[in-house]
């Protein structure tokens, strides 16, 4: 018999498509927090010398107590965030008895890794207009002293290493 684990874990970077929508529990009193997140992938097409976009990727996100709480004051509608969690499909019966499942990420982390720029007054801040400034819920890339991607040993960026299988 093999000893071999499982792992479920997930790693996105996208932008919040909404607001998080925050409410309580009413049995627990435990928050929880959603929000959408978009991700995009594409390549380059050497044929037509362009790039080539795919389909956006919609993603529903959730975060639990204290995480729902930083979320619900640090994360708005098109900001790029980072999110670390593990994937869950919820199975139940609509008001008319039909089978439904919805698949969520369920957050363990959050990090905002830049904000959408709303309305662009001349307040000296890069983000006027953002219902959001002022935030400080989370950390941002380039307030944590290190890129979040760090670079390997020798240099190279650590994503980008040769394949292993």
């Amino acid at each position: 018999m093999s000893h071999v684990r499982s792992l479920n874990r997930v790693i996105l970077v996208g932008r919040a498509g909404k607001d998080p929508e925050v409410t309580v529990m009413p049995n627990s009193g435990q928050q929880l927090a959603k929000f959408s997140l978009a991700t995009n992938e594409g390549y380059y097409d050497k044929n037509s010398n362009a790039w080539k976009d795919l389909p956006t990727e919609w993603h529903n996100i959730i975060a639990w107590r204290a995480l729902a709480q930083k979320v619900e004051k640090g994360v708005g509608k098109g900001d790029m965030v980072l999110v670390e969690g593990s994937i869950r499909t919820r199975k139940w019966k609509d008001k008319n008895g039909q089978d439904r499942s919805t698949t969520e990420i369920t957050a363990d982390n959050i990090i905002v890794l830049d904000r959408r720029r709303e309305g662009g007054g001349g307040s000296g801040s890069p983000y006027a207009g953002d219902r959001h400034s002022g935030r400080d819920s989370f950390p941002e890339a380039g307030n944590q002293g290190a890129p979040p991607f760090p670079s390997g040993p020798d240099g190279e960026e650590a994503g980008f290493e040769e394949d292993p299988f």
